[in-house]
């Protein structure tokens, strides 16, 4: 009995249903990158937790990005990838309607790191 007791508490915690970690992109600081995103003005068309300024309804909401599995619905959700998104938009996906705003790579990182810390 003790034995299903066990496997009945290991199965709960396998099942946590608050989603994956979030990904961790090298170089970035949370708190910087909240701050960039308002800087950046991304709220114009994105609604980000978060972001006072970022109640934008152009382009879609950025809540819980951390669990997408996709950026601008093709690009595998990698902080890497969603880096280069940051930086260059239309350098990953000709025709999208995301301008490249001038971010650095460092910039995106910091972006990209706060980006996943929402819940």
């Amino acid at each position: 009995m003790r034995i299903l007791f066990l496997l009945s508490l290991a199965w709960l915690a396998a099942c946590d249903s608050s989603g994956p970690a979030p990904a961790r992109v090298a170089g970035g600081d949370v708190r910087r990158g909240q701050l960039l995103l308002a800087q950046y003005q991304c709220g114009a068309c994105h609604r980000i937790a978060g972001v006072e300024s970022a109640r934008g309804q152009v382009g879609p909401p950025l809540d819980s990005f951390g669990r997408r599995s996709y950026i601008a619905g093709s690009l595998p959700n990698a902080p890497e990838t969603l880096v280069r998104w940051l930086v260059d938009p239309p350098a990953l996906k000709p025709g999208t309607t995301m301008p490249a705003m001038g971010v650095s790579e460092q910039d995106a990182r910091h972006m990209a790191a706060y980006l996943y810390s929402l819940p």
